[in-house]
């Protein structure tokens, strides 16, 4: 989903970090504020600006958009829980310290008779100035918000709110064509004509979408709370092991036999509630499931995927600089995270440059995956030793990591799990591992016990102690100490050296390096 070079991660990993930059901590906490049709949600990201954890995120479900179809207003209870809602949140980000707090408000807003009266009350109760954004500027901030946690994405964008969807395409990390409709499924809940009649504006709408997009067929993100339901209940019908909606892929034919499955279940109470959606979302998902069998039928993607990151990810994006957008989201994470809490920042590095001629003939997107398995490979120290290899893999894959595939969370999860155990059997975890192939799983145990071993050679992050050299056709792994790093040979340091060879399927020859000229002297 990336299109990332080799010299631009090296770049990401070993230069300077960019949330060291002033003008990257100026963004460690950005807090901003959504008022959508369904619901108002206040978020504030902290932490690594270019991957940002949620320092606080909340949402209050206030249906602005409900009825507005029919009475041209806003919903009187929801506009009363709205502004309530925003009160709330203005008290909250003061409490924070934060400096201010950025409002947008969607669909419902600026189609209401009645929404720059409510953006004046707004403003009047709690100094909060609320900018109404038309379709195509709601488009192109969900499409950065897809850029924030995939940079050089290509494909369309589809973000669907209570009154709205948005269409937007994205190539080589710039949005170009937007579009929007009126395709929300709390304006298809009133519309005349029955079920019917209802398909039949669907499939106009959709058409019409399609002749001004022009022909898609590269990857469809899909941005919004009613597409998550729908991919909740697509992990449900199939049985998907790992329950993280973000890069969850589905395919065409998925998307359209779950789409019949929740025809199909009258009693949508069970259904939620094994999934875990809400009754006032679950009202929505039948609607906007026709919506998506439609949209895939027609514009005909070659794969799906679900976004977490939408328009308040987009206007995060918006504020970061050029050069912030174009580093590694997953790798500037990584990097926070060993700054933050490993006890020897920096050593990710040189873990990474010691373990790496086990993998020269590895892919890139491999290698990227143990880099930033090197720079995590001791930021969970706190965690008892006993738990310490499932909490691992647990924070590996169900952290808020941008730029990764499901599969690259498992292998990311392996390769730390293997940092602290030599097995992996036996933990609760082992129905997510056949996500990846065998390869790749040997890949990852390989890899984490190569930085399991080499944690035992260094307490200081630039020495210069030992180096592998790999001989895969001979079979044989050398290991080539220098005379001060031979105390630190020890029996537990001999038996993960011969773990590591084990995996390999590698015959161990340990050879003594000479002292160089300059230490001699």
């Amino acid at each position: 989903m990336t299109a990332l070079t080799e010299p631009q991660i090296d770049s990401g990993l070993f230069d300077r970090p960019l949330f060291e930059d002033p003008s990257a901590r100026a963004l460690s906490r950005v807090g901003v504020v959504d008022v959508g049709s369904n619901s108002v949600r206040l978020v504030v990201f902290d932490g690594a600006a270019r991957s940002p954890a949620y320092f606080y995120n909340e949402k209050i479900m206030c249906a602005l958009g409900a009825g507005l179809s029919d009475s041209g207003h806003l919903n009187p209870t929801g506009r009363v829980r709205a502004l309530n809602a925003l009160k709330r949140f203005k008290m909250l980000a003061d409490g924070m310290g934060l400096s201010g707090l950025t409002v947008v408000a969607t669909a419902a807003v600026r189609d209401a008779s009645d929404g720059l009266d409510f953006c004046a009350d707004v403003l009047r109760e709690t100094g909060l100035n609320v900018r109404i954004i038309d379709g195509r500027e709601e488009a192109r901030l969900s499409a950065q918000g897809v850029l924030l946690g995939w940079p050089g994405s290509y494909g369309l964008v589809c973000d669907i709110g209570g009154s709205s969807m948005e269409l937007a395409e994205i190539s080589g990390g710039n949005v170009g064509r937007r579009v929007t409709s009126d395709l929300g499924p709390l304006k298809l809940q009133t519309l005349r004509g029955g079920k019917k009649g209802r398909r039949r504006h669907i499939k106009d709408t959709i058409e019409a979408l399609q002749a001004e997009m022009g022909t898609q067929r590269d990857r469809l993100f899909l941005v919004g709370g009613s597409w998550r339901a729908i991919a909740r209940v697509d992990m449900h019908r199939r049985g998907y092991p790992l329950h993280v909606l973000h890069e969850y892929r589905m395919t065409p034919q998925s998307v359209q036999r779950t789409a019949k499955f929740i025809a199909e279940h009258a009693d949508h109470t069970e259904l939620r509630l094994a999934c875990g959606i809400s009754s006032t979302r679950m009202a929505l998902v039948p609607l906007a499931a026709e919506v998506l069998a439609r949209l895939v039928k027609t514009f005909r993607p070659k794969d799906i995927a679900v976004s977490s990151y939408g328009i308040r990810e987009g206007m995060l994006y918006e504020q970061m600089p050029q050069r912030l957008r174009d580093r590694d989201p997953l790798i500037e994470a990584c990097r926070f995270a060993e700054a933050k809490d490993a006890r020897m920042p920096g050593f990710g590095k040189a873990l990474y440059a010691f373990i790496e001629p086990l993998f020269k003939s590895a892919p890139f997107a491999r290698k990227r995956l143990i880099k930033a398995a090197c720079l995590l490979h001791d930021v969970s120290w706190r965690a008892h030793p006993d738990y310490r290899a499932e909490v691992c893999f647990d924070n590996a894959t169900r952290a808020n990591l941008g730029g990764l595939k499901h599969g690259e969370r498992i292998f990311l999860g392996l390769a730390l799990l293997h940092r602290y155990t030599n097995k992996r059997e036996g933990t609760h975890f082992e129905d997510l591992y056949d996500l990846l192939d065998d390869a790749s799983r040997q890949h990852a145990e390989i890899a984490g016990k190569a930085m399991r071993f080499g944690a035992m050679l260094w307490m200081e992050k630039d020495a210069d102690r030992a180096v592998f050299k790999w001989f895969p056709k001979k079979r044989i792994l050398e290991l080539h100490l220098s005379p001060d790093a031979l105390p630190l040979f020890g029996e537990v340091a001999e038996a993960r050296l011969n773990s590591l060879a084990d995996s390999m399927g590698a015959t161990v020859e340990v050879k003594k390096r000479r002292r160089k000229a300059t230490d001699a002297s």
